[in-house]
């Protein structure tokens, strides 16, 4: 009888929320849905992204598993911080992970993206595994870097990193889109970097460069509230970053929102390939301090913390709109929920336990291909080391 109950089920319509039906594992799942979005705010712009958002179950499960990912590999890593098995700076991306994961589904992989020092997220979005992530944090020949760039400094293929100077990679990203444009690529570059940056000096001039030569740039201030300590209404006088260009046009968009921030990166995206640079200001939240020497909590309260998880987390809310619209189960979100903490908590204990460079690899891997017999000073004058 049941089985002859859910051959009946035809697609309804609604005008909020359409989809169709398909059996999954016994259960109605639909294999698309749309959404509205909160509009973005615009300047210097006549449109905007949409706010009607569409997406298909198997990217919902996909971006639900990515941002889980991530959370749960910065949970381990705080926790190996405080064990003292991660040394030195640490900053975690926890609350923030719509952004890398939207942005991610709107860009090709051949497009750069060069971001600051909060960067495991970014990272791992980026195509560096769990292991890569967690090992660099750990110091192990594992880790994207050999272990020699720790929190701050990770890369890969089109991905800049992970930058340690307060605001430098913007320039730099202004130069890669430079790059791109002067090669005729059909690519652009994302430069991110955070509302304490945005008064660097350094912007505003990478700004100029990249409208005067409307370079393909999309500027990204992830904007998480607080530069280190100090709220953004205490060190801005201006606080919608997303007009601070000026000549630039700005969008701000909801960046606790995977879908409305996808969809705006793909707006972005189209737009600098023929227009030159726009900038976007993705209002986020950061639930761990600046870095793991900072508790979070002398300059903000706990019930500020609190409310952002139970109001505007965008694992939560994610969950809860792609489970109402039918897109994925109870059972598939907690068999994915599973599957990540294996895989993450797995990668944790390799982290742990692979091997550390070995001391003459410190004066490798300095300059590119040095001549042979090349040689480097240490720190001490007296030695003197062969570098490949």
């Amino acid at each position: 009888m049941l089985s002859v109950c859910f051959k009946s089920i035809r697609p309804v319509n609604r005008s909020w929320l359409n989809f169709s039906y398909q059996l999954v594992n016994n259960y109605a799942t639909a294999s698309e849905a749309s959404f509205e979005t909160n509009p973005c705010k615009l300047h210097k712009l006549d449109q905007g992204p949409s706010t009607n958002v569409t997406v298909s179950r198997d990217d919902a499960l996909k971006y639900y598993r990515e941002m889980q990912m991530i959370r749960r590999m910065e949970t381990v890593a705080g926790n190996l911080y405080k064990s003292k098995i991660i040394r030195g700076f640490c900053h975690l991306y926890s609350g923030q992970e719509a952004i890398c994961v939207g942005m991610e589904a709107a860009i090709k992989k051949e497009d750069a993206v060069i971001t600051a020092y909060r960067a495991h997220g970014w990272s791992y979005i980026r195509g560096v595994s769990i292991l890569g992530v967690l090992a660099e944090l750990t110091g192990r020949v594992s880790g994207c870097a050999l272990g020699k760039g720790g929190s701050m400094h990770m890369y890969n293929d089109n991905f800049f990193g992970g930058n340690g100077i307060v605001g430098a990679q913007v320039p730099l990203g202004a130069g890669i889109a430079f790059a791109k444009k002067y090669t005729n690529a059909d690519e652009i570059c994302i430069t991110l970097y955070g509302d304490g940056a945005a008064n660097q000096g350094q912007l505003f001039e990478a700004y100029n460069m990249a409208k005067l030569w409307n370079l393909p740039c999309i500027f990204v201030c992830e904007n998480n509230g607080y530069a280190m300590g100090t709220s953004l209404d205490r060190s801005s006088a201006s606080t919608t970053y997303y007009t601070r260009g000026d000549y630039i046009p700005g969008v701000q968009v909801d960046g606790m929102d995977v879908l409305a921030v996808r969809e705006c990166t793909k707006f972005a995206r189209d737009f600098v390939l023929k227009n030159g640079p726009i900038l976007i200001e993705a209002s986020t939240y950061r639930y761990s301090g600046h870095s793991m020497s900072d508790p979070g909590t002398s300059y903000r309260t706990r019930e500020e913390v609190q409310e952002v998880r139970e109001r505007r987390d965008p694992i939560s809310k994610f969950k809860e709109r792609i489970q109402t619209s039918n897109l994925a189960t109870p059972e598939e979100i907690k068999k994915i929920d599973q599957e990540v903490r294996k895989l993450v908590d797995e990668a944790a204990e390799q982290a742990k336990t692979d091997p550390e460079l070995p001391l003459e690899e410190l004066y490798n891997k300095i300059y590119y291909q040095p001549p042979s017999n090349y040689k480097v000073r240490g720190c001490d004058p007296s030695i003197l080391a062969p570098s490949t």
